[in-house]
């Protein structure tokens, strides 16, 4: 039964750590002492535990937003057949803006890509140089 107190006590450190509660905070909810957090924070396997728990918060949270984006989109979509003059112009603006961004930030993101992979490439030739070339 211990142990099952103890690992609740860890999950609930973990969480609040992930959620970038600080050291005295994530002590308090998890009922550790600081000392206790501190020393859990020198272990890599902890350390990768709040990593992972964060990525998966992350994770979820993107997914959460790409839906309310749908939801957005679909609203601005409906705002643009609006009785409102105004209220059609302001749509129509706001997609146009977001449209832009969405480009730009597609047209960087394949920019980067092919950067990375021609530095890759370059690393990958000097590592198969013989011995003294490189």
């Amino acid at each position: 039964m211990a142990g099952n107190s103890r690992q609740k006590r860890d999950d609930a450190l973990v969480i609040a750590l992930a959620r970038g509660e600080t050291i005295a905070e994530a002590a308090r909810v998890s009922g550790w002492s600081e000392r206790t957090v501190q020393r859990r924070l020198d272990t890599p396997y902890f350390i990768q535990q709040v990593r992972e728990t964060r990525s998966a918060m992350v994770t979820r949270a993107s997914g959460r937003l790409a839906d309310a984006a749908e939801e957005a989109v679909r609203t601005l979509r409906d705002l643009l057949t609006a009785e409102s003059e105004s209220v059609k112009l302001s749509a129509a603006k706001s997609i146009l803006e977001m449209t832009t961004r969405f480009r730009d930030a597609a047209e960087l993101e394949e920019r980067l890509t092919r950067i990375e992979e021609k530095i890759n490439e370059r690393l990958n030739e000097i590592e198969t140089l013989p011995a003294g070339r490189n």
